[in-house]
């Protein structure tokens, strides 16, 4: 039940992926009319947000009972009394699940439109209020107060400051403007603050702007998963590579209890500063936070006096976390996916980089885990294949919990080494809407199984290494 038009690429990216998705050890296995319909279903998810909101519940501080009990109550006064559930999850048991309400299909268009960019629009869709800097342009005599539609400049190709917009939009519901057309483009420089508070959402999932800061981490449920995985242990010495904004970092400090030390580097200031940021607002003390490019972390001699940052001596850490950068492909709602395949595939050389440094500075025994919230091959099970074939001292391990489906066939892997690996597939539900009703009369075991399967496109692979002795 597609409410969105299919996610949308440059040629050359979609003619890339086409290829990726209609391999020859895939049509093999599953034939070309699954294969077909498999892809085709995978186009139409990425367009749409997923079927729950995750969050994840700062056990350092709070239990998930008391937070649940604060967040079912926040979500009725949003929701102006209509009862949604907050679902716990049996295998994460960290993380509590809001099923999304929508598309509605039934809201009434105003004549007065505001135009937002494509990631304001994506962050409306998945519950967020637009905020001033998001908008391109507006209705001619907007003012403070009107009942406005919102909509999606998905392409890029509105012009700021634009009085009507004729090109591709896609809506995304109704709210109230809270500033008037001419303070929102005034000369007086770009403005802070909300733009249109939502109230009829096409998606309605609630809003987190400031809602228990300290107690709750907005996460995808695959990303909460990567951490379990990794599984660090209290008084261990863990690395999480490519660490910005810190919602891994922070779970992985949490699942330690706060005790031993916790690495995260990053090489952008401000995506360090964040870190630093969400581990002072969780109150947690084991972070170190460090401005450093994981691709120069191996320091070859040992260094003068205490340094305890990067670069750092081989075999240094108990476990790492590799969270690589990567083309983002997974990442939902995307409607207009713009990367051109020039950029798609430079992501593999690099990842490759930081895993040769990662597995150079992981102890003998040490577990390292890889992950991207991307759906291709070349970044994920290639890079498996690739790194068994390079490092002899590499094991593929079971992943526990395995929520996600097997890895995908068409990178050499047997079907044994799939097994162990971890990838989240969107397609692997149908697509379909979630009204009140519904809800009401679904079993909680059928919502958290929708949950484990309608969410971003995500890959996990968990390795050991072993003692080279």
């Amino acid at each position: 039940m597609s409410f969105f038009p299919k996610i949308s690429f440059q040629r050359e990216v979609e003619e890339y992926l086409t290829k990726v998705f209609r391999n020859d050890e895939l049509i093999t296995a599953l034939g070309t009319q699954e294969v077909e319909s498999k892809y085709q279903s995978l186009l139409s998810h990425l367009s749409h947000p997923p079927a729950f909101t995750t969050v994840r519940v700062n056990t350092h501080l709070a239990s998930v009972k008391h937070v649940k009990k604060m967040l079912f109550e926040e979500i009725q006064k949003q929701f102006k009394g209509l009862c949604v559930p907050v679902l716990e999850h049996p295998k994460l048991q960290d993380i509590l699940l809001i099923p999304v309400i929508g598309p509605r299909r039934d809201l009434k268009k105003h004549t007065s439109e505001v135009i937002v960019g494509a990631h304001c629009g994506y962050a409306v869709l998945r519950g967020a209020h637009v905020y001033a800097p998001g908008i391109i342009s507006t209705s001619k005599f907007m003012k403070a107060g009107d009942l406005v539609s919102v909509y999606s400049d998905i392409e890029g190709k509105c012009k700021r400051g634009a009085k009507e917009f004729e090109g591709v939009k896609v809506f995304l519901g109704n709210g109230i403007s809270e500033l008037s057309r001419s303070e929102i483009f005034s000369s007086r420089g770009p403005l802070n603050g909300m733009g249109v508070r939502m109230i009829e959402p096409v998606y309605l999932s609630p809003s987190f702007d400031n809602v228990l800061p300290s107690h709750l981490f907005l996460q995808n449920l695959p990303s909460v998963v990567v951490s379990h995985i990794l599984n660090p242990q209290p008084g261990e010495r863990i690395l999480d590579m490519c660490a910005a904004p810190g919602g891994k970092t922070t779970h992985l400090a949490t699942l330690m209890h706060d005790q031993g030390e916790v690495i995260a580097m990053d090489k952008i200031v401000n995506k360090v500063k964040k870190i630093k940021q969400n581990a002072e607002l969780l109150q947690l003390n084991c972070i170190k936070a460090f401005c450093y490019d994981g691709t120069k972390a191996l320091s070859v001699e040992k260094r003068e006096g205490e340094q305890e940052g990067p670069p750092f001596l081989p075999e240094s850490f108990d476990r790492i976390l590799l969270d690589a950068p990567c083309s983002g492909m997974g990442q939902r709602p995307n409607m207009a996916y713009s990367s051109t395949l020039k950029e798609v595939t430079s992501y593999q050389p690099l990842q490759r980089k930081l895993f040769t440094v990662a597995v150079k500075l992981l102890k003998p025994g040490g577990v390292l885990v890889y992950s991207t919230c991307t759906i291709t091959l070349s970044e994920n099970e290639e890079q498996v294949a690739w790194a068994l074939k390079t490092f002899p001292c590499l094991q593929l391990q079971p992943q526990e919990p395995h929520i996600g489906g097997e890895g995908m066939r068409g990178a050499g892997l047997s079907l044994d080494q799939l097994k162990l690996l971890q990838r989240f597939d969107p397609s692997a539900v149908t697509l379909q809407g979630m009204d009140i009703n519904s809800l009401q009369d679904s079993r909680e075991d059928d919502l958290i199984s929708l949950a484990n399967k309608d969410c971003i496109g995500f890959f996990i692979g968990k390795f050991i290494k072993l003692n080279s002795k």
